[in-house]
Order: structure tokens, then C-alpha cells, then sequence
């Protein structure tokens, strides 16, 4: 378990504590690109405590600036925008994608009090079908140019989550706690190979963007040998996985699935699908399809019929922050464990001046990211892992 003060470090995510400056050493996904349009260029969203909007100039130019005008704290999610920025509906002031106010309508020029304003604004960039913001100091990062959302030999998809009712911890602990596999997805695990009855062996192997979660199965028969089930926890919020859809198509589905944090209580989840074809079909800056992925129906209940709802039925329900002094971790929890100390050391890094985990600044080692991921129970062997 933890102390109290261990659990409030690791899940605030505000500026100023220490997990929310941590997590703003990294980029985060802030909307699937094909969310804004001609029609609706503007979305508000919220993370790591911030209201924020994310918008499309007439030049096709993206920004990130705060939600309320520095004027008179109107939203700016009602603005409007041109070919230079986003103008507030209130009084029209504008600014560029910079936090640098152009126009002042109402004041004089010769004033030249637009010079004075500075509004806040964030990097923003877009990979993989996804608008990705910056929310740390400068000198900003390279965006990972991770394998699912770099490869262009295939089709890829978004799913946007609806906002889950929990702490962005429960869903990244949940990627290295292979244990629960065999017991929450039982029903719907053929559809994405996972083990008929649970004989397992775990391994937990740090490496140079997190931790690779590895599975060993026995065969069927005594005399088969074991099946290795290999994939990561990508520090610090998301999971590499891969399955194959053996009840439709068959085909392989690659996918990333990125826990963003919304503030404490609250986590947006983007899944990134990408299914490996010998057609290039999906560019890594282009505008992916994307579709809104409810976790409950229509009255409200968990859609338990699907696999990933089923995780966001345990991530719910341990409360919106778990409070982990009451937990009781066995043998079985090792993963979280070594999550647990991953975080506190990089955590302490920052707080010393350090560089995290991953973070990648040189453009010679962000051509595309690929991850060793291996499932062999569905055809999925270490050499097959390329694809494009």
C-alpha cells in the first residue's frame, strides 16, 4: 500500500504538483484532428486541470490557448476564427497561435496596449490523426513518432472515449496487472487472443520508454511449449498493444491507447488502430476517420459486451482518486509495483532538474519508433513486428 502523501504525489495532476509537472514534460493528445472543421473549427477540452481550446485557422494552422480571454474572461470556445488566429466573441480581441494579441477593436492604436497582452498558448502539432499540446518548459521535446502513429502501410483509426469518471493512475496501473487478463475479460477474450484458462507467468522488464509486460502461457498439451504475450507500458501514460479480430475479419489491429489526464477524477482515452496492409493508405499527418466510443448505453450501464469497457468498469468503480492506504498487493501486483517506483524516481528527477524518462530531442532516433510486440498465440511472432 501507500502513505496518503505517496498517492496524493502520484495522482494530482495541477500545475505545480509533483506528477502534474511531470506529466508536462510529455505531449498529450488533445483531439482527433477530424474534430475540427470548416463548419466547427474550434473544441474546448480540459487537461491537467487547464481549460484549454484547440482550434484551425483558415490557413490550416492549429493553436492551443487558454479557454477564457485575458480581456474579460469570455470563452474563446464561442470565437471565431480567421486566417491570423481566434478572435473572443465578446469583444473581439484576437489572438495568434503564439498567446500574441493582433487586434483590439475597441482600443486605440496609437495605445498600442495589444502589445502589453500576452495570452496563454501551448505547441500544438498533429500525428496520427491526432492534435497533440505541449503544456511544459521550453526547449519542448520531439513528438514520439511511435510506430502506430508513423506508419503509413495500412489503415488507421481513432476511437475518442467517452470522459471516464476516474484518476489517470487506475488506467496505467491496469497495464501492468497482466492478472486480471483471465478473470474481467474471460467472456470476450477471444477477440483479442488472450489465454483460455489462467496458468500464467509474468515478467516485468524496464526498458528505455517503460516497461515491457510479458506473458507466458502454457501450451495446451505437456509437450507444448510456452506462448509469449510481449507488450509495453510506454511511460508515462500509455499502452502498446495488439490483437487480432478472429470473430470478423481476422486481421491484425496494432494499437495505442493513450490515458490522457483530464484533471484528478476525470481521464480521456484515445485509441489509436492501425491494421498493417500492403497499400499505403493512412499518412502519418493526415486527418484519420475517428468516432466517439461510448462506455455506457443508453440507461446508463456499462456496455460490459466490450473489452475495454469491462476495464473501465474496474477503474471506475475503485473510486474516482483509489485511495491506495487501503490496498493489500500480493505476488500477483509486481507490475505496479515497479510502475509505482518508476514514477517516484521520475518524479524526483524533475523535481531536480533532471530529464524524464523518453523524452527524445534528437530527430535521428524519431524516424519511427517501433516497439517489439509479440503475441504468439495470435500468429503474432518478434519477426513479424514491421510492417511498414
Amino acid at each position: 500500500m501507500l502513505t496518503r502523501d505517496e498517492n496524493e504525489m502520484f495522482t494530482r495532476v495541477g500545475r505545480g504538483t509533483p506528477a502534474g509537472e511531470l506529466l508536462r514534460r510529455y505531449w498529450m493528445p488533445v483531439a482527433a484532428a477530424g474534430e475540427l472543421s470548416d463548419d466547427k473549427p474550434i473544441k474546448a477540452f480540459r487537461l491537467l486541470g487547464e481549460n484549454l481550446v484547440v482550434y484551425r485557422d483558415k490557413r490550416g494552422r492549429y493553436g492551443v490557448v487558454g479557454e477564457q480571454c485575458p480581456h474579460r474572461k469570455a470563452s474563446l470556445a464561442f470565437g471565431r476564427v480567421d486566417e491570423d488566429g481566434i478572435r473572443c466573441p465578446y469583444h473581439g480581441w484576437k489572438y495568434d497561435c503564439t498567446g500574441r494579441c493582433l487586434e483590439q477593436p475597441a482600443e486605440p492604436e496609437e495605445r498600442a496596449f495589444k502589445d502589453k497582452i500576452k495570452h496563454l498558448a501551448y505547441p500544438v502539432q498533429k500525428l496520427g490523426g491526432l492534435l497533440w499540446a505541449y503544456l511544459g518548459p521550453e526547449p519542448k521535446p520531439l513528438l514520439p513518432r511511435w510506430d502506430v502513429l508513423a506508419w503509413t502501410k495500412g489503415k488507421r483509426w481513432i476511437e475518442k472515449h467517452e470522459i471516464y469518471n476516474c484518476n489517470w493512475l487506475q488506467p496505467m496501473e491496469n497495464s501492468v496487472d497482466p492478472s486480471h487478463l483471465y478473470w474481467l475479460h474471460g467472456d470476450t477474450a477471444h477477440l483479442v487472443g488472450a489465454v483460455e484458462r489462467y496458468e500464467e507467468e509474468h515478467e516485468f522488464i524496464p526498458f528505455e520508454f517503460g516497461i515491457m509486460k510479458v506473458r507466458r502461457t502454457p501450451g495446451k498439451k505437456p509437450s507444448d511449449r510456452s506462448q509469449i504475450d510481449q507488450h509495453p507500458l510506454v511511460f508515462p501514460n500509455t499502452l502498446r498493444h495488439v490483437f487480432r479480430t478472429i470473430k470478423t475479419d481476422g486481421l491484425l489491429r496494432h494499437n495505442l491507447q493513450i490515458r490522457v489526464p483530464v484533471d484528478d477524477t476525470h481521464t480521456q482515452i484515445y485509441v489509436v488502430y492501425f491494421t498493417p496492409t500492403d497499400t499505403d493508405l493512412s499518412p502519418a499527418g493526415g486527418d484519420a476517420p475517428w468516432e466517439f466510443s461510448p462506455i455506457r448505453d443508453e440507461k446508463g450501464q456499462y456496455r460490459l459486451e466490450h473489452v475495454l469497457v469491462q476495464d473501465a468498469m474496474a477503474w471506475e468503480t475503485q473510486g474516482a482518486i483509489t485511495d491506495r492506504t487501503q490496498e493489500h498487493l500480493g505476488v500477483g501486483d509486481e507490475g505496479i509495483i515497479l510502475f509505482r517506483q518508476l514514477l517516484h524516481e521520475q518524479i524526483d528527477k524533475v523535481r531536480n532538474g533532471g530529464e524524464p524518462l523518453g523524452i527524445i530531442r534528437d530527430p535521428q532516433m524519431n524516424g519511427i519508433i517501433e516497439i517489439e510486440v509479440i503475441n504468439e498465440r495470435i500468429g503474432l511472432m518478434g519477426a513479424q513486428r514491421k510492417v511498414a
